[in-house]
């Protein structure tokens, strides 16, 4: 929407002084958007000269909840603000990206501009809601479901008045507002163009959210031009498949003349001279070949269709098992692994950060190796880091490379530094907790600027690479103690997974199998039928790593014509550690057995549900088993 004529400062202060009186703002010149905002903001028992009462910004697990919560909409923001800062940058803004309650999730800004910023609390965490910070773009944006600009004095509370902000909402395929995006900054720096931009970049996240969540539908892309197709003004429709339209963006809502409340009501048929059965047959033929459609007043429009489960083009079964991959080819069958796997999978490639945590020795190096063996930059490099393993003197030129002559001892050539080195593929950094404070603020700014200065000088070098990080530390916890930068938390954790311990997976025997098997190839080795329920219930404090040098020294001890590994083939310390241990003493195998097959069970139902987000139907079809079944398996036990 157009924003009206700013009108002066002076004559906007008389408007709200009129409206404490009890006027109408509106009849002072003040368009009946701005007039709304301010009545709300009055109701709400705000003063544009009082004292703020609002809410302490959300912080620590409040704020990670949140994130949680909103983590499709993080997700899929992030790449697109990062393009969208890089259009705005070194123009006193900020880009910001506010959930349906108006907190503030992610921001992205000039340094000259965050001191202005935080003074209003413009930061991660915030609430900018109408009700707490008065009128302002983002909280007006939400209050009017329509894109709003919000310039200087036009701010409810006069200690915003140095802003000018620009938000645009963001509209789930469903038709639910999910968030706001925003450009904020000084009022000196406001540009025409800026609410152009922020709501063409709203669009590009609504679309992306829609492809993601409807990716398993049948999709129609719709332009009024064939060339419209695949552009950011395209009309995107999630289908049935029996037809119904089940999901769409703004483009394919006003293309097709419905409106949200039309969506999981209305059939394809209704809209279009032609039937879905048509669409998908011409599909088949001349997949790539935008089709001319009709509405039934006449309108030309051309669509494409896309339909990767649909029986009508491939015959797939829903619950067919992915493709063999890295990840799968790791998987022994524990369910919290395999949902960790699941996760990772459906990320990788997509520009978002993926943070592992788990206790030393589960084997997060090996799964971040999978991870980028299943990404698109499979074939670049995979360079892992550990962190705690560097020197805090040799860890800024490692990471950042450096310049000849840099420092006493440096290579005559230079160095490229590792994080150069990742470029084209993906940067593993282990063990993150342990990295210096001076060197996550340097790591944070190349994260944001995606370009490494050397140590000792030189020219920027811009680098582009997949991130993982590892931890065994609790980081909210070390943000909150003031030994982790919270907003380099947040940055690299776009997606958290964490690996289960050794003692907590369901796989043992099947993970003692498969590294016998990597051990002595096709030898037939296993473990004697008494041991393996001992070193199964044992706790194993250096988990896979520790499993892993157990079974290396006991096939070492076999003597040439034996396949069985036994007692005598352990260690010594393990020997007395599995006497010593209380919870190795002797179990039947009937109570073994009902405790795995129940502790198999409930982890693999919280994965189905995990996986299809809450929906039981679905959970069920991927149990394999009836939705009375699950829910009789939910009820808690008396």
């Amino acid at each position: 929407m157009a924003h009206p004529p700013v009108l002066p400062a002076p004559v906007l202060r008389q408007a709200r002084m009129q409206l404490l009186e009890g006027a109408d703002p509106a009849s002072t010149g003040v368009d009946q958007r701005l007039a709304r905002s301010w009545q709300r903001s009055l109701a709400a028992g705000l003063s544009p000269t009082g004292r703020l009462f609002s809410a302490d910004p959300l912080t620590g697990p409040d704020l990670q909840r949140a994130l949680v919560r909103n983590h499709d909409l993080v997700a899929h923001s992030r790449p697109v603000m990062e393009y969208l800062f890089e259009q705005v940058r070194h123009s006193h803004n900020m880009v910001i990206l506010a959930d349906e309650r108006g907190v503030l999730m992610h921001t992205l800004g000039d340094t000259d501009f965050l001191g202005k910023a935080e003074r209003v609390t413009l930061t991660s965490g915030a609430s900018w809601h109408e009700q707490q910070r008065g009128t302002n773009a983002i909280g007006t944006a939400l209050a009017e479901g329509a894109n709003v600009e919000i310039h200087g004095a036009e701010h409810f509370l006069e200690r915003n008045g140095f802003l000018t902000c620009a938000a645009a909402p963001i509209i789930a395929a469903t038709g639910q507002l999910l968030g706001v995006l925003d450009i904020s900054g000084d009022q000196r720096s406001r540009h025409p163009h800026t609410l152009s931009l922020v709501n063409t970049a709203a669009r590009m996240i609504e679309n992306r959210l829609l492809m993601s969540s409807c990716r398993r539908r049948i999709r129609l892309h719709l332009h009024t031009h064939p060339e419209g197709i695949g552009t950011v003004a395209e009309g995107l429709i999630a289908l049935s498949d029996d037809g119904w339209i089940v999901g769409a963006n703004r483009s394919g809502l006003a293309l097709l003349g419905l409106r949200p409340a039309d969506i999981g009501a209305t059939p394809l048929f209704r809209l279009l001279d032609t039937r879905l059965e048509r669409l998908l047959d011409a599909a088949n033929k001349r997949p790539e070949q935008p089709q001319a459609v009709r509405r039934h007043d006449g309108t030309v429009l051309y669509a494409q269709i896309h339909a990767e489960r649909s029986p009508a083009l491939a015959g797939r079964r829903s619950d067919a098992p992915p493709a063999a991959d890295a990840l799968s080819r790791l998987d022994t069958g524990d369910a919290r692994w395999r949902s960790a796997a699941d996760k990772a999978r459906r990320i990788a490639g997509k520009g978002i950060p993926l943070l592992l945590h788990g206790e030393s020795g589960v084997g997060k190096e090996l799964f971040a190796r999978a991870v980028h063996d299943c990404s698109p930059q499979r074939d670049g490099p995979f360079v892992a880091i550990n962190c705690a393993a560097l020197p805090e003197n040799l860890i800024e030129a490692e990471l950042f490379g450096y310049v000849p002559g840099a420092f006493t001892g440096a290579r005559k050539e230079g160095s490229p530094g590792r994080l150069r080195e990742a470029a084209g593929g993906t940067l593993f950094l282990d063990e993150i907790g342990d990295m210096p404070l001076t060197m996550q603020t340097r790591l944070l700014r190349v994260l944001q600027e995606r370009q490494v200065t050397p140590l000792g000088g030189g020219q920027p070098v811009k680098v582009d690479f997949a991130l993982i990080c590892a931890t065994h530390h609790d980081l909210l916890a070390a943000s909150d103690a003031g030994r982790f930068r919270s907003d380099l938390y947040y940055r690299i954790n776009g997606l958290t997974v964490t690996l289960p311990a050794l003692r907590e997976r369901s796989d043992f025997a099947a993970l003692c199998e498969k590294l016998l098997d990597e051990l002595f190839p096709g030898g037939g080795l296993h473990i004697a039928p008494t041991l393996l329920p001992q070193l199964e219930t044992w706790r194993w404090p250096g988990n896979l790593r520790q499993l892993a040098s157990v079974l290396r020294t006991a096939v070492a001890m076999l003597d040439a014509d034996e396949r069985c590994i036994d007692r005598q083939h352990l260690p010594d310390d393990l020997l007395a550690a599995l006497v010593r241990a209380p919870e190795n003493r002797p179990i039947s195998t009937v109570d073994r057995d009902n405790r795995n097959l129940d502790e198999i069970s409930r982890h693999a139902i919280q994965s189905a549900l995990e996986s299809a987000r809450g929906n039981l139907s679905a959970a069920a079809r991927q149990l394999g088993i009836s939705r009375q079944t699950l829910y009789r398996k939910l009820k808690p036990r008396d």
